[in-house]
């Protein structure tokens, strides 16, 4: 399985990143998990064609989490796009990308498509198929007006786990069990804020993570200013992983 960084910021652009965006690709199936406002840009930037994207699949309902879906959606539109779009996400999924489409665009969720958009509602702790991976949600804890989950990925023998935002809970054990990858938040170093995690935090619990590799993502100033020096691994835009 291919993993690709399009965003590995923060809300706010830390670092002159893109917001949260990971490409996986199996086969001849591409999904994202999580599609932040800023999504299309890092599309464009790293040479991503948003029509070959079959699913995005959405670990909660922020903004730098879901708000590119409807950009994606209106692009397909402009582009004539005739590829069937899916996007699974929390409860609410639904409703909630067509009210930011209204909010952006007004009128824009009662024009035709050429192309099918269909919506998937998590629920915790069952896979849904999509094309040829299966995506669990594991429900974690991020007030975000609907349950946040952590996804599991599994396709072609390996599986990718990410942990959305969060602060630690043990859903993540289970999530990331037996996991070849596990993308996870560390928004600070140490400072502990409630629905986050920060590194010093996820490392007390190293130990339990059963992931043969784990990788930083959704960092802020204070975690990239001192990221060098830490000896862990961090997700950049643009970088690239085989699993």
């Amino acid at each position: 399985m291919k993993v690709q960084f399009l965003g590995s910021g923060d809300a706010f652009g830390s670092g002159g990143r893109f917001q949260t965006c990971i490409r996986l690709e199996s086969g001849a199936s591409q999904i994202l998990l999580d599609c932040g406002a800023s999504s299309l840009i890092a599309m464009r930037r790293f040479g991503v064609d948003p029509q070959a994207i079959d699913a995005v699949i959405l670990s909660h309902l922020h903004g730098d989490h879901f708000g590119g879906v409807p950009f994606m959606i209106l692009d397909g539109q402009f582009k004539r796009r005739t590829r069937p779009l899916v996007v699974v996400g929390p409860p609410g999924v639904e409703a909630r990308v067509l009210l930011t489409m209204e909010a952006l665009f007004p009128g824009s969720t009662r024009v035709e498509r050429k192309f099918d958009t269909r919506f998937v509602e998590l629920t915790d702790r069952l896979p849904v198929a999509v094309g040829p991976m299966n995506v669990t949600g594991f429900e974690v804890s991020h007030a975000s007006g609907a349950p946040p989950f952590a996804l599991r990925v599994a396709g072609e023998g390996k599986i990718v786990t990410y942990s959305g935002d969060t602060e630690w809970t043990d859903s993540l054990i289970d999530a990331a069990r037996g996991a070849d990858l596990f993308v996870a938040e560390a928004l600070f170093y140490d400072k502990r804020v409630r629905y986050h995690l920060d590194l010093t935090t996820l490392l007390q619990h190293r130990a339990r993570l059963d992931c043969r590799r784990l990788v930083l993502t959704h960092m802020g100033e204070d975690m990239l200013a001192r990221l060098d020096g830490l000896g862990v691994e961090g997700a950049e835009d643009g970088k690239q992983l085989l699993v």
